[in-house]
């Protein structure tokens, strides 16, 4: 597509193109819509999951089996990649669809003039040179500036992070005044622009366009990755060494080739994938069910691995809808309870309901304010849904509060129709309405900024009282208030001219105005901390407003917000003044780039990130950090596109969930690595330390596989679904560099292997003593070992949740008995049947190996976290400038 060249044509044109110019131009500049997502084709994805280093330690398994003709295990290994391929696959499919399914960024169709009339075309056939017709809630569809404006509101959230609306004027001083954004939403009036960039060269397209692919592994896959490297070195090692003691005792060449290769087998946790691929499915299963939808599999582990969550603030952490939350008059002040633009609501002094002087006092704000009013409330379609608004989000919650006082505002106009009006315009900073009564005189409401209101031109007050509403209206503005005065006024007849009115006022009070935090914000924030999670709050706000929500959901403590440097702007940062951001847990006037900027600093640090955001100016922060959290319902199709999670209902516990999930599934791979490693390595040793005791040939390598078949494919696989342990939300998060076998694992490993292994060389030894067949013995006691360890290792033993793994366990010990008892298999495996008396032995081997699994099982509850959190607020921290 070729680069337009400045703003192409002049923004003079008020009578639009001709059909002919849009055609051309669309030729020239291509559909005004953002590049899709290259599409992956599906052999991408499976060559994808067929990289995982323990997947290609398998594939090599599978040939070495088939090089020895050993068909069966080699099925077996098979299936394992098989199903962790399929599954990996699926999930990345069933994603990618859900968030295609979500995809509403930009208007399907827009007004523009063509030929001299107003025409409805698709977005995409928007061109530069368009005469672009705007209204009330229209999404802007490209790029332009005002030829025309009357009254315009235009939310830019979605590209600033700005939760209050900007005003827009075609021929104002400021020239940024006249610019519409791709992307963006008029809240109120109506405009005429001329269209000046499309599609991928719009600010929309830009952000869009600089979002480069993530390319670095996940945490679990660099774990894994460092894993199958060590094991592969290790086994293959230790089973060469098995081989040329074989031969040195005068062992067959194929014998021992065949015992090696099996043991290479058994030693490798070949269901280890399967594992990880069963917990991750689960916990994407889990998160479906609580309305997100997890992208990339690996996503939901990474979220377990979290030290930072960086979330944006409109939307995200707030409601992203104004809200009335206080009153001001000079009887006193009240909190307005209630959330959203549903009237429903308080009116509390002190926590208690206001008393009748008060209540009225305040009623006089809201009746006037909701007269002073050119917005609506639409009440829901169905009981599900929640009300909504048409225009300026602050007056729609200025209806709001008065309905919840009984003045809904459609009962007020009956006896009080407006018969005159100043509109509000960005150098009045205010509005002013005139009614008619029922008594003949004409009521005068006046609402706008304290600065312009708060003035003894306008109003007939005592300096004292001005003073004190100045004072006030400063207090609540400090604490990220939007604070609107209120004042009213009558007249025995209707004013010439209007604004003859905008004098001798008497001020009824002062109106504060926010977009609240989510009811679960801190909670979430909260739970967060306890987990040992720092949460950083980047938005495109006003400094006051982001300290104000950061102290309210908890990011902030008081005495915190009081410090300097508590809250640092994006100018700061542009001007080199924050040495170290890391320090700092609130920014604000953050532009796109310096969202990017603050996480590759924490990641630059050695932390695992997230990142939530909504807009498209958190598109590049959500795309670098290492998962990306987006809102699926507010969210822009930019984010959604960016992220690992979409959270389909918007809901930031959702996110807390994913981490617990996290936690849960990387406790359940460490706890797996304890029960495969240490059957492993026992197997290993006893094949090395048999004969030193007289045992020729420990194990068969039949005798090995079918073990391996029962511990790890049956038993193995269903450790991955065991339920997340009760406190997996009270440690603080693992170390980002620490290794899948760190904090005390390979010790444990090396611990009970050398218990299942001296106990089991015991049982052979006894069982030889007294002339049973010891090697069956020796193979019954082996697996009874490792199956007690299965179950020792249970976070609770006796839990209903995951019976799969108790049933598994039985499973498999009636499988192995089977092997001893049933012909054709003992047969295949070389067994002998035993007495019941050895069978006694080996049973009392597994109930050894459980008790030391159950006490081995204590430490690693911890899975693997840190002693104290990596990126938590230090007590002596004190923010940087």
């Amino acid at each position: 597509m070729p680069v337009s060249s400045g703003l192409r044509p002049e923004p003079t044109r008020e009578e639009g193109l001709s059909r002919e110019q849009a055609a051309g131009l669309l030729a020239e500049y291509g559909p005004n819509a953002l590049a899709p997502p290259p599409a992956i084709s599906l052999w991408s994805r499976v060559f994808a999951q067929l990289r995982d280093p323990l997947v290609v330690v398998l594939l090599a398994a599978v040939a070495l089996t088939l090089a020895t003709a050993d068909y069966a295990d080699a099925v077996i290994i098979g299936v394992v990649v098989l199903f962790n391929t399929t599954v990996g696959v699926v999930q990345e499919v069933r994603a990618d669809n859900a968030v295609a399914a979500l995809s509403a960024m930009t208007a399907p169709t827009a007004r523009v003039l063509r030929d001299g009339t107003e025409q409805e075309v698709a977005s995409a056939d928007v061109v530069p040179g368009d005469a672009l017709v705007l209204g009330e809630g229209d999404i802007v569809s490209a790029d332009g500036i005002l030829l025309q404006a009357a009254a315009l509101l235009v939310d830019e959230s979605t590209l600033t992070g700005e939760s209050v609306p900007a005003d827009k004027e075609a021929h104002g001083p400021d020239p940024e005044a006249a610019r519409l954004r791709a992307g963006t939403v008029v809240v109120r009036g109506r405009a005429l622009a001329t269209v000046t960039t499309t599609g991928s060269h719009s600010a929309l397209g830009v952000i869009a366009a600089s979002l480069h692919p993530r390319q670095q592994m996940t945490p679990l896959q660099k774990r894994l990755a460092g894993l199958g490297k060590v094991l592969a070195l290790v086994t293959v090692g230790l089973c060469l060494l098995v081989l040329a003691l074989g031969l040195l005792r005068g062992q067959s060449l194929e014998l021992m080739a065949l015992t090696a290769i099996s043991l290479v087998v058994a030693a490798v946790p070949e269901s280890l994938p399967a594992v990880v691929t069963l917990g991750l499915a689960l916990g994407a299963r889990r998160m479906a069910t609580r309305n997100a939808v997890v992208r990339r599999l690996s996503a939901v582990e990474t979220l377990g691995s979290v030290t930072v969550l960086a979330t944006d603030k409109t939307g995200t952490l707030t409601e992203g809808r104004m809200l009335l939350e206080r009153v001001w008059t000079p009887h006193g002040t009240v909190a307005v309870s209630g959330s959203g633009y549903e009237p429903v609501g308080e009116f509390l002094d002190t926590g208690l309901p206001a008393g009748p002087g008060l209540t009225d006092a305040v009623r006089e704000v809201l009746v006037a304010a909701a007269l002073c009013n050119d917005a609506s409330l639409v009440p829901p379609a169905d009981a599900d849904a929640p009300w909504a608004a048409l225009g300026d989000p602050t007056e729609a919650a200025l209806l709001t509060g008065a309905a919840k006082a009984g003045c809904a505002r459609e009962g007020l106009v009956l006896t009080r129709p407006r018969v005159g009006e100043i509109p509000f315009d960005s150098l009045r900073k205010r509005m002013t309405t005139l009614h008619s009564t029922p008594r003949g005189t004409i009521e005068i409401y006046l609402k706008g900024a304290p600065e312009t209101v708060l003035d003894a031109s306008l109003l007939a007050e005592e300096p004292d009282l001005l003073e004190q509403a100045r004072t006030e209206a400063a207090a609540l503005s400090a604490q990220g208030y939007r604070v609107l005065a209120v004042a009213a006024g009558s007249r025995t007849g209707l004013p010439e001219p209007a604004g003859a009115s905008e004098n001798g006022l008497r001020l009824l009070g002062l109106a504060a105005i926010s977009d609240p935090p989510k009811e679960a914000a801190e909670a979430t924030v909260r739970a967060c901390r306890r987990a040992g999670i720092a949460s950083v709050l980047i938005t495109g706000d006003h400094p006051a407003t982001a300290r104000a929500i950061a102290v309210r959901v908890g990011i902030l403590r008081d005495d915190e917000a009081e410090r300097p440097g508590s809250v640092v702007t994006g100018q700061e940062l542009a001007a080199g003044q924050v040495p170290d951001v890391t320090r700092v847990r609130v920014f604000a006037r953050t532009t796109p780039q310096q969202k990017l900027d603050i996480v590759q600093a924490w990641q630059a640090r050695g932390e695992v990130t997230a990142m939530t955001g909504d807009g498209v100016n958190d598109g590049p922060a959500l795309r670098q950090a290492d998962i990306g959290v987006a809102m699926g319902r507010r969210g822009t199709e930019v984010a959604r596109q960016a992220a690992d999670l979409v959270l389909a209902d918007d809901e930031l516990t959702s996110v807390v969930a994913a981490v617990e999930e996290g936690r849960r599934v990387y406790a359940n791979i460490r706890r797996f690595l304890l029960y495969a490693l240490a059957g492993g390595a026992a197997e290993i040793m006893i094949m090395l330390l048999g004969p030193l005791f007289g045992l020729a040939l420990p194990l068969r390598a039949g005798q090995i596989l079918w073990i391996n078949l029962l511990t790890h494919g049956l038993t193995g696989v269903a450790m991955g679904a065991e339920p997340a342990s009760p406190d997996a939300m009270h440690h603080p998060p693992r170390r980002p560099n620490q290794h899948v076998l760190g904090d005390g694992l390979w010790q444990r490993v090396l611990r009970l292997s050398i218990l299942v292994t001296a106990v089991c060389l015991g049982v052979a030894l006894w069982a030889r003593h007294t002339g049973g067949p010891w090697q069956t013995v020796l193979f019954l006691s082996l697996l009874a070992a490792q199956l007690g360890v299965a179950m020792g290792l249970r976070e609770r033993v006796l839990t209903r949740r995951n019976l799969s793994l108790p049933v598994a366990v039985l499973t498999a010990a009636a499988l192995g008995a089977a092997a001893a008892y049933v012909p054709f298999l003992a047969h295949l495996l070389d067994t002998t049947a035993p007495s019941w008396p050895d069978v006694g032995i080996a049973a009392a081997a597994g109930i050894v190996a459980f008790l030391a699994a159950r006490t081995e099982s204590r430490p690693a509850k911890s899975t693997g976290a840190s002693s104290k959190p990596t990126a938590t607020p230090r007590p002596d921290h004190t923010p940087v400038r």
